[in-house]
């Protein structure tokens, strides 16, 4: 029996998801923890403050492990990724809700690029596959 429906469905969504879907879905989280810490930063909550920044870097350091380095644009995306894991940390430190949405515009950017290359890989998966686009 579930007790939980919506963990239930997020546990589905993550076991089924494409490598691409999750690298969409670590892009979603990283932006909501992100947002939560800024909340924490404005209620001067500084332990959730600490926890969310803290998992909005965790994320971006296992974005950072799944890179291909050998591919040059694997390479930049590292030294951003570890970039932002730095302006975190300083965000975390300085309690700075302009650091994070410094941080959060970058993650928008990334995730929205994403996106768009996950649809354009559907488009030519159909076209593959004798559909139309």
């Amino acid at each position: 029996m579930v007790r939980n429906p919506q963990q239930a469905y997020a546990n589905n969504s993550v076991n089924t998801a494409s490598p691409g879907e999750l690298t969409l879905m670590l892009y979603n989280g990283c932006l909501k923890f992100i947002k939560q810490g800024q909340m924490a930063i404005e209620q001067k909550n500084i332990e959730q403050k600490n926890i969310n920044i803290q998992k909005a870097q965790a994320i971006l350091r296992e974005l950072s492990v799944t890179l291909k380095t050998e591919q040059e644009v694997a390479k930049n995306m590292l030294a951003l990724y570890d970039f932002l894991i730095s302006r975190l940390m300083e965000a975390n430190v300085k309690g700075s809700t302009e650091i994070l949405d410094e941080v959060a515009g970058f993650v928008t950017e990334f995730r929205d690029v994403w996106k768009q290359v996950i649809q354009e890989n559907r488009k030519l998966q159909q076209v593959g596959a004798g559909g139309t686009v």
